[in-house]
């Protein structure tokens, strides 16, 4: 055993709260990182943990692990819990882990594995929630006083303002107080839609004693991680790679000089059978810096420094990245090995969209459609957006997906909806029609815009973050997960009990759809998904027949039943109205609004629908009117919807990092080849000029996450080096350049994006699937991008007849431009070969250009298509 004295200033691992035995045995991996220890990291502990993220305390000893049983800060029935699942998840595979979680969504709130799993474990006392749901302290407790956050612009600060807690805003003001006073700093990381960040709010941010010890003794600072991803990914880093994991609330203290110590994720309260309560943990804390306070600080000296090292990503003596085709190869094994035969999707659950994989899975299949391999890659994507469009995971009433599913079958999601996810997977679904010619994978792309433009679209044309998973199941009573979601039988039955005509049997409309969807009286949500037994008797829609069986089922038209099934599902929406609706978070970012006029301007190319295409251009517009600094050309990062629908900015703004700069520019391509506007081809190019000044690395290549001026003070400036639930910054950036070389010529771009891909040269080999957005990027630069030319004028019919015919078919390493004759345009002074162009017989003429050569002229739409589809 390690005794106290031994332990002092060095580690403490506490179990994360309810990680007993069976609890230990329920969670898959929850680790991220490579398995074995982490390079150059003094004082981590394992590397291989398994269930929920631990809170850590880094210790001198990789190798070792101490007893903390000896410091009465766990119980011998936690030590043993935790030993046992480090044992067993150190022999689980790391490509796996990262599998299962989507590489960098894994930080899970809470950490956990599914929705529900570990709630009857970890929490087992609530604080009532006011009527008004999230952050509507105010009405309901009218005695408390706000905190400064009420000056935010923020919902996630907004619903923290009225906590008994001195909370802080990041920013010097913390700083200065942390500095002359002497006081360790605890920072909180969520955002507004978080589940565990609103059970920990409710539990510990509203309770009166943890709010004293937060206020007197350590300078508390709350940060929305939407709005200042660059914390939360500096702090993240820190939590993965001392604990195994990480999830939001993420917690982490940190001495006056923004160094992290201490690390974890949700805690509960108070301390039980199987865990230590967030009182018990700020008291050790306190005592610790108050008796071992410089111990404590050379430790997070050591630790910062070593994650300075382990986060370079750098060309270091590189000339060149690694071979595409190795590195195609590897990628897809990895996947293929992760690959759910049944259901679709990758490793166990809880399960993930993952449009980044999707996404290279197609790409393969193009390079390989002629083996073996390619035909799998295709049928896994293909396979996996069919049973995700089937699952609990899609609204079926009113369009979407959540966030993920709890369970490998897609059958029960976490409710939240993400705008990101939205964005990624309209363009997913509308691949896989351009592959397929299938119309069930067109139809579930505009679905999803619908739902975007009924639910997350401001009237200006931004887009909106995310909505809730947590809403009353009626006014005045506490919020539930899924409550706006889920169905019993008799409130269906009560709203389609009208008798279906010509059935083989008695049949009402509320049968049918129940016998569709899989309802059950009893409810077909499984007890294990939900220990509080809040969902019992409740149903989530999820397609268990083929309309074929179903109407067959009945001796019914499979046109008929159509019919039947979406009347249904329109009535139960317009019932779903009038339930209390979930918190809507209507800050809007330039990064996420970048994806999504990706969203609408790719499906509605792809689809020959110039009403999505506006709906990209309105976003656009938006980003331009709003979002934009005409006088230094920067980028803000949020914008918020004021009173009156008004558009409101925090005081002084919060600037772009560089996920806003690469998701916007990826934007503005896509919208520029969907409408073949030129300005957004021009304004596209200024910002990838702002997004080299400010976070290009001219040293080791690639660019960093944010401005040195702005991470100013913290520990780290990282490179972000996972494709997850979002692409990475860098891999987007290395499309972009590469798509800006093919619509200019200019080999400074072409130049950056072979030194970006030769930087992250190790960490594609290292783990392939944890860049799979960026191998397809390195795919396109080692082959020969396709510039397809169309002469013609933009409205005219024969025009938009090839124009069309280029989207129909799935090329992703191609650039689409119109020529209009003009030698005075924007794309003939960045391209002169294109006056060498001419229309054939008067008419709109088609060039595909390959190694400075193109294609003898083209005009029939039909011949365009075989040469682009051989």
């Amino acid at each position: 055993m390690l005794g106290a004295r031994a332990w002092l200033g060095s580690v403490l691992l506490l179990p994360r709260a309810g990680v007993g035995l069976a609890a230990s045995r329920r969670y898959g991996h929850s680790l991220r990182l490579p398995a074995g220890s982490v390079e150059g990291l003094p004082g981590t502990g394992p590397q291989c943990l398994s269930g929920p993220p631990l809170h850590a305390w880094p210790f001198p000893h990789p190798t070792s692990v101490p007893d903390p049983t000896d410091l009465g800060l766990c119980s011998h029935q936690q030590w043993a819990a935790f030993r046992w699942g480090h044992t067993q998840a150190c022999q689980r595979d790391a490509s796996k882990q990262l599998l299962q979680e989507g590489p960098r969504e894994g930080p899970r709130e809470g950490g956990s594995s599914s929705r529900d799993k570990d709630r009857s474990a970890t929490v087992s006392s609530s604080v009532p929630m006011p009527a008004g749901g999230k952050g509507s302290h105010p009405s309901s407790t009218p005695q408390r006083v706000p905190n400064r956050l009420i000056h935010e612009k923020s919902p996630y600060l907004l619903q923290h303002a009225y906590n008994p807690v001195d909370w802080y805003p990041w920013g010097q003001e913390a700083f200065d107080k942390a500095r002359k006073e002497n006081k360790p700093i605890f920072l909180s990381v969520g955002y507004s839609t978080c589940h565990w960040c609103h059970m920990m709010e409710e539990e510990s941010f509203q309770n009166e004693e943890i709010g004293r010890l937060l206020s007197e003794d350590f300078v508390s600072v709350k940060v929305d991680r939407e709005e200042r991803p660059d914390v939360d990914k500096v702090y993240m880093t820190f939590v993965q790679a001392t604990s195994s994991g990480g999830g939001w609330p993420m917690n982490v203290w940190l001495t006056p000089n923004l160094q992290p110590f201490v690390g974890g994720t949700y805690f509960p309260p108070e301390d039980g059978l199987t865990r230590v309560g967030f009182r018990t943990v700020l008291l050790r804390i306190r005592e610790q810096w108050k008796q071992n306070k410089n111990t404590l600080l050379e430790n997070s000296q050591r630790v910062t420094t070593a994650l300075l090292a382990r986060s370079e990503i750098s060309m270091g003596d590189r000339q060149l990245p690694p071979s595409a085709a190795t590195m195609n190869n590897r990628c897809f094994q990895q996947l293929d090995e992760g690959y759910d035969e049944e259901y679709g999707g990758f490793a166990e659950a809880p399960k993930f969209p993952t449009p980044v994989i999707l996404s290279f899975l197609f790409s393969y299949w193009l390079s390989h459609r002629l083996t073996q391999d390619g035909s799998r890659a295709q049928q896994m994507a293909l396979h996996t957006l069919k049973m995700m469009a089937n699952g609990g995971i899609r609204d079926h009433v009113g369009q979407g997906f959540h966030r993920y599913s709890t369970d490998c079958q897609w059958h029960v999601p976490h409710f939240e909806k993400m705008l990101y996810d939205q964005a990624q997977l309209a363009v997913a679904y509308s691949q896989a029609f351009q592959i397929s010619g299938d119309e069930f994978y067109s139809d579930v792309a505009k679905d999803i815009l619908q739902y975007v433009a009924r639910s997350l679209s401001h009237r200006s044309g931004g887009f909106y973050s995310a909505e809730d998973a947590d809403s009353p199941p009626e006014r005045g009573m506490r919020p539930k997960e899924g409550a706006y979601y889920v169905w019993t039988v008799k409130e269906v039955q009560q709203l389609l009990p009208e008798p279906v005509l010509g059935a083989t049997e008695p049949l009402t409309s509320g049968q049918l759809l129940m016998k569709h969807y899989g309802l059950t009286e009893a409810g077909n949500i499984s007890p294990s998904q939900d220990p509080k037994g809040e969902l019992q008797g409740q149903n989530v829609l999820t397609v268990r027949y083929s309309l074929e069986l179903t109407a067959a089922r009945f001796g019914l038209d499979v046109e008929a039943v159509r019919t039947l099934l979406n009347t249904g599902l329109e009535k139960l929406f317009q019932a779903r109205k009038h339930r209390p609706k979930p918190h809507l978070d209507s800050k809007m970012l330039a990064a996420w609004n970048g994806l999504m006029v990706s969203g609408y301007a790719v499906t509605g190319a792809v689809l020959g629908q110039d009403r999505l295409i506006n709906y990209a251009t309105n976003g656009a517009k938006f980003l331009k009117r709003h979002m934009f600094d005409v006088a230094s050309g920067r980028l803000m990062r949020t914008c918020y919807t004021g009173s009156g629908g008004t558009v409101e900015h925090s005081n002084p703004p919060c600037w772009g990092f560089l996920e806003d700069y690469a998701f916007v520019v990826r934007g503005l391509l896509d919208l520029y080849e969907a409408s073949q506007e030129s300005a957004w081809l021009e304004w596209a190019l200024r910002l990838q000029d702002t997004q080299d000044r400010l976070f290009w690395d001219s040293q080791g290549g690639g660019y960093f996450c944010s401005e040195a001026e702005l991470g100013a003070g913290l520990p780290l400036r990282l490179k972000d080096d996972q494709d997850g639930a979002e692409p990475s910054a860098n891999s987007v950036s290395a499309h972009n350049l590469l798509r800006l070389h093919g619509f200019t010529g200019h080999k400074d771009w072409m130049d950056k994006c072979v030194c970006l891909l030769t930087a992250f040269s190790e960490r594609m080999r290292r783990v392939p699937v944890a860049l799979p957005e960026m191998i397809r990027a390195l795919s396109a630069q080692q082959q020969t991008l396709k510039q397809i030319v169309i002469c013609g004028d933009r409205q005219a019919k024969d025009t938009k007849a090839l124009v069309q015919c280029v989207h129909s078919v799935y090329i992703p390493n191609k650039v689409l431009i119109l020529a209009d004759g003009d030698p005075s345009s924007f794309l003939s002074r960045q391209l002169p070969f294109l006056s060498t162009l001419r229309r054939l017989e008067d008419q709109a003429t088609a060039y595909v250009c390959e190694n400075q050569a193109c294609s003898m002229p083209i005009t029939d739409p039909c011949e365009l298509r075989k040469l682009l589809h051989p």
